[in-house]
């Protein structure tokens, strides 16, 4: 599976919501550095399991939407919106936030990642 195959992969499944689907897709030396509305954030396996624990307990389902990838190598760069439904409100759509993120893929998993996100 190609680094670009790997990342639509992870962004469709519910990875972000279901920290058993996200441990398929970290490598265990994962780290992300993540500047957000709120500020810097630097997550490692653990953290962004846990990240992923803590969203499932609010949200019912996620939905990346991609509008632009671009993959070089080992590197791809990816630009989202991230759609959740509340666990209060199953049947309405709400748009979370938009990200920019660079990965690198190593052993056919996430590695390091650069993300910059922007709340809706």
């Amino acid at each position: 599976m190609s680094a670009k195959e790997i990342i639509q992969k992870f962004y469709k499944s519910d990875a972000l919501i279901d920290s058993d689907v996200m441990k398929e897709f970290l490598h265990p030396e994962v780290l992300l550095d993540w500047n957000s509305s709120k500020g810097f954030l630097q997550l490692n396996y653990d953290s962004l399991l846990n990240l992923s624990h803590d969203l499932s307990k609010a949200y019912v389902r996620s939905k990346v939407r991609i509008s632009q990838i671009i993959a070089e190598n080992d590197t791809i760069s990816v630009r989202y919106s991230h759609f959740v439904k509340t666990i209060e409100n199953p049947r309405e759509e709400m748009l979370l936030a938009h990200f920019i993120a660079i990965w690198q893929i190593k052993d056919n998993k996430l590695f390091r990642g650069y993300q910059m996100s922007q709340i809706s």
